[in-house]
């Protein structure tokens, strides 16, 4: 059995969105090239940003068809995290939703990122 380790975002310069990341994950890239920067998350996810011109085969859609989620442990923890955010472009404010407490932010290239505490069980 395996399991996934790994995402890759196809991004316009992977050494922006590499700042833009290691800004909002408070840790630098492991690897940071023209056209790739790799992030080794404490989750043990990898995260890896590929310059969208130069993927094979080449990718069809790009930013903002799926979302990378932080999970909190709570709504002030989330409330805490959006204040942090608040320059980033916001697509929803903080608020309740049938899963938890949550808000929607995009990177540079309409990559969400959504952030959220689920509702106590």
């Amino acid at each position: 059995m395996f399991n996934p380790n790994f995402v890759l975002l196809y991004v316009n310069s992977p050494e922006a969105s590499a700042v833009f990341y290691q800004n909002i994950l408070g840790s630098a890239p492991i690897e940071l090239s023209a056209t790739f920067a790799l992030f080794k998350l404490e989750s043990g996810l990898k995260l890896g940003l590929w310059s969208k011109s130069t993927v094979e085969p080449s990718a069809l859609a790009c930013g903002g068809g799926a979302e990378l989620a932080f999970a909190l442990d709570d709504a002030s923890a989330v409330d805490d995290l959006y204040a942090r955010w608040s320059e980033l472009n916001i697509l929803q404010k903080p608020v309740q939703m049938d899963f938890g407490y949550t808000f929607v932010a995009t990177d540079p290239d309409q990559h969400r990122l959504r952030v959220y505490a689920l509702n106590a069980a």
